[in-house]
């Protein structure tokens, strides 16, 4: 009996360290990410969903909501100087060129262009920094708490910050815009603007093709926020988010994403449990939404007794803190 006691005693162990070796070495690269059920808003699978880091340009998303629910799609926006002037990638816009909403639109979600979400937030409230304060109700109203923008554009700002949690609230929201639906499912546009200049713009979401369920997303990147994308995605007919923050490059991004996915598939098919990681406890906690509040203080506690043991080794050792 001893035997066989000890036979199953070091079989659970052993099947133990497979589980959560396969965890951790199915994890994903980023310091955040998560996927989403659409239907029920529980997280399938995330690792540190609540953190909270720069958005970089997942913030047009926002941009482009607040704008159309002021402005016609077929509304002509002229380019200010301060628009023209804004850092951001190619193509450039001109000051003095005049451009439909509908063609900002597609330039910020599909090209990122900054310049054409600064047009957007005066054409929308005058100024950019009016257009911000209701870019934050806004988010608050869809119950993106943990979120707060300084500009229009995801450019770096002090104060500035979403969760990955919170970028699938607002993709859930933004695809109710069927304008903002059809430009992130877009490949290829071609702008003009009013002069007749043409702008042949591509989709920087490059899983659009290689993706057949892909129903669209938005990517983002600054050098504080590093790789960023939210998107939305169907698995056999279910509708799914997904969401990653601070990547360190483009490829990485993708493969994430793509990791995302396939846990979601494993969840939705019944081959895995829902799971939440949180990195800085270096410990797996198993979804139960029922027990929100006691993972919340299991959270605490075991961030407490880190900074107790940080405190001790603070002349050997400082943890990097992103913000």
């Amino acid at each position: 009996m001893k035997l066989r006691h000890k036979f199953f005693v070091y079989f659970f162990v052993f099947i133990n360290i497979i589980f959560y070796s396969y965890c951790f070495s199915e994890e994903i690269a980023a310091p955040s990410g998560v996927v989403v059920d659409a239907q029920t808003g529980k997280i399938l699978y995330g690792k540190n969903p609540h953190i909270k880091l720069p958005p970089a340009s997942t913030t047009k998303l926002v941009t482009a909501m607040v704008a159309l629910d002021r402005l016609d799609p077929e509304e002509r926006v002229v380019i200010s100087r301060n628009s023209a002037k804004t850092q951001s990638v190619p193509p450039r816009l001109m000051e003095g060129e005049v451009y439909k909403v509908r063609d900002l639109v597609y330039l910020a979600l599909m090209k990122s262009v900054n310049s054409a979400a600064v047009a957007l937030a005066e054409a929308t409230a005058g100024s950019e920094q009016n257009f911000v304060k209701l870019m934050n109700i806004k988010v608050q109203k869809i119950g993106a708490k943990d979120t707060r923008f300084v500009n229009s554009s995801g450019l770096p700002g002090k104060g500035q910050y979403t969760t990955v949690y919170d970028l699938t609230k607002i993709m859930s929201q933004a695809l109710n815009y069927s304008l903002i639906k059809d430009a992130i499912n877009t490949r290829v546009y071609l702008v003009r603007s009013e002069d007749g200049r043409e702008l042949f713009i591509h989709n920087t979401n490059q899983l659009l093709w290689s993706e057949d369920d892909m129903i669209g997303g938005k990517t983002g990147y600054t050098r504080k926020a590093r790789h960023c994308f939210v998107s939305a995605y169907k698995i056999d007919g279910k509708l799914v988010y997904t969401a990653i923050l601070g990547d360190s490059n483009r490829d990485k991004l993708w493969e994430d994403t793509q990791q995302l996915i396939a846990k979601a598939q494993n969840v939705i098919s019944g081959k895995e449990d829902s799971m939440i990681k949180l990195s800085e406890e270096r410990h797996i906690i198993p979804v139960s939404y029922k027990l929100s509040n006691k993972i919340k203080k299991d959270r605490k506690k075991a961030i407490k007794k880190s900074k107790i043991k940080r405190l001790k080794n603070a002349k050997n050792y400082r943890k990097p803190i992103r913000t």
